[in-house]
């Protein structure tokens, strides 16, 4: 047995900074059932892009960039000009950047050799030995925690109050598998390991004679070969943190890889000791980026100088004067991309129609009991603690509440191991006509009709009235309200998908937003609530009715409900609603279509939605470049190819500038969530992508791995980002462009410091909109805005240069 050194405390407290660093460089995954985009690089937002290239290519061989042809065939086609590259070189804050735009260019046509990760001792044992040992361990650590980690899919579920690193023990200390590989001696060792993982770690680490300096970077390295089962530990300690606790998962994590490398050194250090100093040396060296790493770098920046370009033009591009008139409908919808076509197809039917957006939680932290369910739904940001509980009553509950745990209990016999064969060949042909109107795609899918929801215990009215004066201030619609006023949520309806949540509302929490709408519309119509609104200067007309609805993404139908707000004065007013609704769609599909593989127009859009074989039912928010918060005025009849997130705002009505400080700190970063999830699994697919679709098991309820084996896939599948031919997703980091003063911004961001990182790093990019609806100001990094007019002649200057 393996012994502590005497004197370990101040061991163990480097050990514990050290893996706590590690941990903290990994990314959260959450459950398929309520999955949302996550930024990868979360670890990493206090780097530089270039800095983060260097850290990513030690720690896994993967790059944050495109490859160099993709920069070549957008400067070939003029879609990044001179201009943006000569800005891009002036931008970089890199040392060692090419002194020139020639220089530049000259390493553009140069093709760099690829990232390759510094070898852990499993792959220096593999070498040495032609045993996949990093597949091995894959594989056993992947059978393990799919158990551990279960959600209700296994059906001999594994045992529960341990820790994840006694868990392991129990279970590891008996694998027979290593043993049988070659690893003599596996089992012994971690049966004779500390039971505590604190000190099993510091045994591991004395064993593999690491010095201080080589262990963040070792320690991050280690936790990537773990895969996505990593990010789902870490998920545990985000959720612990968020409710004031602490998890230790990951590190458990953290100490069964670094005995698996014990194992490992211990079996093949005659064949692979020399190699393993050079490991070592390799992990102790500051992390700093090369010259190709800058360079890669500077072309990115210049792809999204070029994007910011074009939405430049847009959004200054004169058009013909369209005077709207008042509105007989306002129609709230979530900021979400999808909803920039229904948007602006629905208010080109008529000059009455005016749409607003919003985030999708409409402002309430909602945890949600469903119509005869037990869970508890968070239906909001995750960055949040719930502030509402809310249920679904109605008639029948608990006898439904009884029927739904029946048809569980009969699914799990038609499933179990034993029982499904001889259900199969017995009941089997009774199922053929169903299993040919679903493969046929004949069944339609229905929208949640849940009886109506309310807050469970209900807020008094005081606090009512707050909420409603509060969400009203953040959505600008505190004056001149419509007769009808729509507050659309969003969900997705599609079959055969694990990734099904995803395509729902991510500021819900991975479910869909009628939920939240439904409680808000009654909310909104509570004459308590509107009598005390008055006194805040809000003041809502007795003709206003609001009525929630749910915008199907894939099918681009609209339910109302209606049913939640009987009312005969606005008959006429509903019924004209739902047709300018399925006009509005008819039009959305129709212009969705276009990009949707294989799709020949509006009802092929609807029929992807039920197909089984469909792996892109919709492209969800890919393609997402930009987020804007201004005036509807500055976006309407522009637009935007469903590429913008769109949050109304009007910074003279935002007394304190409270909202603007809701908005960057809020959807901002949620944004920002969601365009490097995409940007890294198009980018790096390897490592933060989901895998093909066609290949994948769900494990647990939890994820999906490719194959029957293996590591768990975070991230989004290849088909959400590629539509067999290319990338559909064009990987630029997201604009942010906001109509406020530039000093209100800075204060936000000298406020939050994370926040700010985002920006001065570049993860995001900030611009000031002026009050003609151009783009007139680029915050430069360090509390610094320069003006957009300003650079051209220096762009103009370094071209001429060439």
């Amino acid at each position: 047995m393996l012994m502590i050194p005497t004197d370990n405390s101040q061991t163990l407290a480097q050990l514990k900074v050290a893996a706590d660093g590690a941990a903290r460089a990994i990314p959260p995954v959450w459950p398929l059932t309520s999955s949302v985009a996550v930024n990868p690089y979360l670890g990493q937002t206090g780097l530089t892009l270039a800095e983060t290239a260097a850290l990513m290519a030690r720690v896994s061989g993967t790059p944050v960039t495109m490859p160099r042809q993709w920069y070549r065939d957008r400067i070939a086609s003029g879609a990044i000009t001179q201009g943006h590259l000569a800005a891009a070189l002036a931008a970089a804050p890199d040392d060692g950047k090419p002194a020139t735009l020639a220089a530049l260019q000259a390493a553009l046509a140069h093709d760099p050799a690829p990232a390759r990760a510094v070898p852990t001792v499993a792959d220096l044992a593999a070498k040495a030995t032609g045993i996949d040992w990093p597949g091995i361990i894959a594989e056993r650590f992947g059978a393990w925690a799919g158990g551990y980690f279960d959600k209700g899919q296994a059906l001999w579920a594994a045992p529960r109050g341990k820790g994840a690193f006694a868990a392991w023990q129990a279970v590891a200390s008996h694998d027979l598998t290593p043993e049988i590989a070659g690893l003599t001696g596996f089992g012994s060792l971690v049966a004779d390991a500390p039971e505590r993982a604190a000190e099993a770690l510091a045994c591991a680490v004395d064993a593999l004679a690491l010095p201080t300096a080589a262990l963040p970077t070792y320690f991050h390295s280690l936790l990537v070969t773990l895969g996505g089962w990593a990010h789902v530990a870490r998920y545990e300690l985000w959720q612990a943190e968020l409710a004031g606790k602490s998890d230790e998962t990951i590190t458990d994590f953290l100490t069964i890889r670094l005995i698996w490398e014990q194992a490992l050194l211990t079996r093949y250090g005659a064949e692979i000791g020399q190699s393993w100093l050079a490991t070592i040396a390799a992990h102790e060296e500051s992390v700093a980026p090369d010259a190709d790493q800058i360079v890669d770098a500077i072309l990115q920046e210049a792809a999204e100088r070029a994007g910011q370009t074009a939405l430049a033009d847009t959004l200054s591009r004169q058009l013909p004067g369209i005077e709207r008139q008042p509105p007989v409908l306002q129609a709230a919808f979530c900021i979400d991309v999808r909803s920039e076509v229904f948007r602006r197809a629905l208010e080109s039917l008529d000059r009455r129609i005016q749409t607003l957006g919003f985030a999708g939680f409409f402002g309430l932290t909602a945890s949600h009991q469903r119509y005869a369910s037990d869970v508890h739904e968070h239906r909001l940001p995750v960055l949040l603690n719930a502030g509402l509980t809310s249920r679904t009553g109605g008639e029948g509950a608990a006898h439904a509440r009884h029927t739904a745990r029946a048809e569980r209990a009969w699914g799990r016999f038609k499933l179990a191991a034993v029982s499904s064969f001889a259900f199969v060949e017995a009941a089997g042909p009774i199922y053929i006509g169903k299993l040919i109107k679903d493969a046929l795609g004949l069944k339609a899918n229905k929208p949640p009709r849940d009886p109506k929801p309310f807050a469970d215990p209900a807020p008094d009215a005081a606090t009512r009235v707050g909420m409603a004066a509060s969400i009203l201030g953040a959505m600008s619609l505190t004056t001149e309200f419509a007769p009808l006023v729509l507050l659309a949520g969003h969900g997705a309806n599609v079959v055969n998908n694990p990734h099904a949540s995803g395509l729902h509302c991510g500021a819900c929490g991975g479910y869909s937003g009628e939920v939240n709408a439904r409680l808000l519309a009654e909310l909104l119509n509570d004459p308590e609530v509107r009598a005390g609104l008055i006194s805040k200067g809000i003041a809502i007309p007795a003709t206003t009715l609001f009525i929630a609805a749910l915008h199907d993404t894939t099918t681009d139908a609209v339910t109302l409900y209606t049913e939640d707000q009987p009312t005969d004065a606005h008959r006429e007013a509903i019924a004209q609603a739902e047709q300018w609704l399925a006009a509005a769609a008819v039009l959305t599909r129709s212009e969705r279509a276009l990009r949707l593989p294989r799709a020949s127009g509006d009802a092929s859009v609807i029929k992807r939605s039920r197909d089984w074989s469909e792996t892109r039912a919709e492209w969800a928010l890919a393609g997402c470049k930009a987020f804007i918060a201004a005036p509807r005025a500055r976006t309407a009849g522009r637009s935007l190819e469903g590429r913008a997130f769109l949050h109304d705002y009007v910074w003279q009505r935002d007394e304190g500038f409270g909202v603007l400080e809701l908005i960057m700190t809020a959807p901002v970063v949620v944004a920002s969530w969601i365009s490097l999830q995409y940007y890294g699994s198009s980018v790096a697919p390897e490592l933060f992508g989901g895998g093909n679709k066609l290949l994948h098991n769900v494990v647990g309820g939890i994820g999906v791995i490719e194959g029957n084996g293996g590591p768990l896939r975070a991230g989004l599948p290849w088909q959400s980002v590629h539509d067999g031919h290319k990338l559909m997703h064009e990987p630029l980091r997201l604009s942010v462009c906001i109509e406020a003063p530039r000093e209100a911004m800075t204060a936000v961001l000298e406020k939050h410091a994370g926040v700010r990182a985002l920006f001065d790093n570049k993860w995001l990019h900030l611009f000031a909109i002026d009050d003609e609806g151009k783009l007139a100001w680029r915050y430069s990094g360090d509390l610094n805005w320069e003006a957009m007019t300003e650079a051209a002649p220096d762009v103009a200057a370094a071209e001429l240069a060439i």
